[in-house]
């Protein structure tokens, strides 16, 4: 890439930390400095040579040029509102925070010191979204009219070393539950069809898993463009499931995945199928989403999903929850959502 000259700092080394880990070094970086507290489940063994800070004064005392954000959700501000003050571009992981609390002082920061932040909703980069994007981009199947997201997969089974029960995807104070976790078709939805304007919700912990944060949600969204759908999220499915179906006005759009998208065109009465890559496996959405942000890192792009983009993201995550909560319809204005009955 031409950048062994930058040095990151990864912050929170779980299994998504170790993962951008892997993916750093496999793209020619190696002055990597770790900020860590040391909770971690997972072994050591693969970070014996690299140096550990733990103390975040420390850690930025070094100057580092990126600052990979992969702690606890209810964390992530603690980290990268700091690193963002410095001047340190960033990738911060999805959700960016589990409240809107502060994430107008990390955007102030970032456009005072000129950082960069990427958020880490690595479905962006999947082959599969990205055709989508191209097709309804040429209009080739007319216009949206509706859709339907939905993600189930069993929370045991994500990290058999560990105890679900204790996994910060299961800990409302660390930022866990269903919706916050599984926000990825949230973002993508609007990556792919637009804003929205309206959302409602029937969500709770309505599965036999000892938790007690959501874990099934039902959502169902208008977009400002008039087009409506839901998303399901669950923490219950087994086999695992994650699929999208969109309806056009002259044809369907159908999205695994782990499988081929299909493409039904009305004017030939024809499904058509877009293979995934040969040898395609989910890793490949994080090493390409590393790959973009040394890029970012280096000034040669944009980030591809910034930081407005993930905080809208979670401001409909919350309308979820506080229309679950309340028995409501929200209207989303930006930052200031309505009650509407």
């Amino acid at each position: 890439m031409g950048d062994r000259g930058l040095k990151f700092m990864i912050a929170g080394l779980g299994s998504i930390g170790r993962r951008h880990l892997r993916h750093l070094r496999a793209l020619g970086q190696s002055d990597i400095l770790l900020y860590r507290t040391h909770q971690s489940t997972l072994p050591n063994d693969d970070l014996a040579d690299l140096p550990v800070e733990t103390d975040l004064a420390s850690a930025l005392a070094q100057r580092p040029d990126a600052v990979i954000v992969s702690n606890p959700t209810a964390l992530h501000l603690e980290v990268a509102l700091p690193a963002a003050e410095q001047g340190c571009h960033i990738l911060l992981e999805k959700p960016v925070s589990h409240t809107l609390t502060g994430l107008d002082d990390l955007a102030a920061a970032a456009a005072r010191s000129g950082a960069r932040i990427l958020v880490g909703f690595q479905f962006r980069y999947h082959p599969g979204l990205r055709r989508i994007a191209e097709i309804l981009s040429a209009g080739t199947v007319g216009r949206p009219v509706s859709f339907r997201a939905h993600w189930g997969e069993y929370l045991p089974a994500w990290h058999p070393w560990e105890d679900y029960r204790t996994s910060y995807s299961a800990r409302e104070d660390l930022g866990g539950g269903v919706i916050l976790t599984l926000t990825h078709p949230i973002d993508y939805l609007r990556w792919l069809l637009g804003l929205a304007e309206q959302v409602w919700s029937f969500a709770g912990q309505y599965s036999d898993l000892e938790i007690d944060v959501v874990d099934t949600a039902e959502i169902g969204l208008r977009l400002a463009n008039g087009v409506v759908g839901s998303v399901h999220l669950n923490y219950v499915q087994r086999p695992p499931r994650h699929q999208l179906e969109i309806v056009c006005t002259e044809g369907t759009i159908r999205w695994d995945n782990a499988a081929a998208l299909e493409v039904y065109q009305a004017a030939s009465q024809q499904w058509e199928t877009h293979p995934l890559p040969e040898g395609f496996e989910r890793d490949d959405l994080f090493r390409a989403q590393m790959r973009h942000f040394l890029q970012v890192v280096s000034g040669e792009q944009d980030p591809f999903c910034s930081l407005e983009d993930g905080i809208a993201a979670l401001e409909l995550a919350l309308a979820a929850h506080r229309s679950a909560e309340s028995g409501s319809l929200i209207q989303l204005r930006g930052e200031q959502d309505e009650y509407i009955y």
